[in-house]
């Protein structure tokens, strides 16, 4: 007897409280890309953001305008933006460190950026080059000046949950970066699980004082490493804390170096397996995500780290009877 065939989607049970339809901001060419350690030919992430956007992604973060010293996996950033034909209402955003980076951006035609800043001392001396209230003010240098021609912007609020060094965070710092942000501009807040290590109930009580310090729950999401197989439950404990966008990198691409045995960012492929069965729309085609991975992972020669793109794309010869 052949071994049954994967099931192809998820049994839809919707619950009670949680949104109807969430966005699924996709990092993966960028976040995912530069944690890598081989650098990708810019013709692969150039077709891979295409496959992305064919899926049904219409929230992409496509690269980073950073020095190439700085991230060599991401030198050819004016390439791949240019190369790209993002779907109508699709968005492409790029990841700037400062006017520089967004002089770059906006040359390529990128009109959509991303910022960084740090809620500890310790990651943005090692990652930032720069203090905590260094990563704010440059950050809301660059927010004017996108203001100033038109671009919105997203924030990130890196190290929110915990930092390799410093161990537990302050909230107070979180909330004080991310209103920042927020009264900069940022239409949007991603409170950032750098390397992996929030439980549900961290989840709920750091996006409980964010909000309560007066940004809208609408403008917050939760950008979530898995390095303790804890991503998925704590994006069900921001679903019900009134999040309604989540970062993810298709195949789980990314890694975070400062965490011994990271696994990356969540999966793409896993989180809309959790949230359809939710009853949750995301206008994402699984199994072309899962495809997807599974492309990259034959061109780069490594496995991807999706569980549900494993079970989506193995065959039954591969699991015999």
């Amino acid at each position: 007897m052949s071994a049954p065939a994967p099931r192809r989607a998820p049994h839809r049970v919707p619950t009670e409280g949680l949104p109807v339809e969430v966005t699924v901001y996709e990092v993966g060419p960028r976040d995912g890309l530069q944690a890598e350690t081989d650098v990708i030919p810019t013709a692969v992430k150039s077709e891979l953001c295409a496959r992305l956007y064919a899926a049904g992604t219409r929230a992409l973060e496509i690269t980073s305008f950073v020095p190439p010293a700085w991230i060599p996996q991401l030198a050819d950033a004016r390439e791949v933006a240019a190369s790209l034909r993002p779907p109508e209402g699709a968005r492409a955003v790029a990841l700037v460190p400062n006017r520089r980076g967004l002089d770059d951006a906006l040359a390529a035609g990128v009109r959509e950026m991303a910022v960084v800043v740090s809620a500890t001392e310790s990651f943005a001396r090692a990652n930032l080059n720069t203090d905590r209230a260094g990563t704010i003010a440059r950050a809301v240098a660059v927010l004017g000046d996108a203001r100033f021609v038109g671009v919105p912007a997203r924030g990130y609020v890196s190290m929110a949950f915990g930092d390799p060094w410093e161990g537990d965070v302050d909230i107070a710092a979180v909330v004080e970066a991310a209103v920042a942000l927020h009264s900069a501009g940022c239409r949007t807040i991603a409170l950032g699980d750098t390397i992996g290590v929030a439980t549900a109930g961290h989840i709920d009580r750091v996006v409980e004082a964010v909000a309560d310090a007066g940004i809208p729950r609408s403008a917050l999401a939760l950008h979530l490493h898995d390095t303790y197989g804890q991503a998925l439950a704590n994006v069900l404990a921001g679903l019900q804390a009134g999040v309604s966008e989540f970062d993810a990198s298709v195949g789980g691409l990314g890694r975070c170096p400062y965490a011994p045995g990271a696994t990356g960012n969540l999966a793409t492929e896993d989180l809309v397996w959790m949230l359809e069965g939710l009853g949750i729309r995301t206008g994402l085609d699984i199994e072309a995500l899962a495809r997807t991975s599974a492309w990259l992972a034959g061109v780069r020669g490594r496995p991807h780290a999706s569980r549900v793109a494993h079970a989506l794309t193995t065959t039954s010869e591969e699991h015999p009877a």
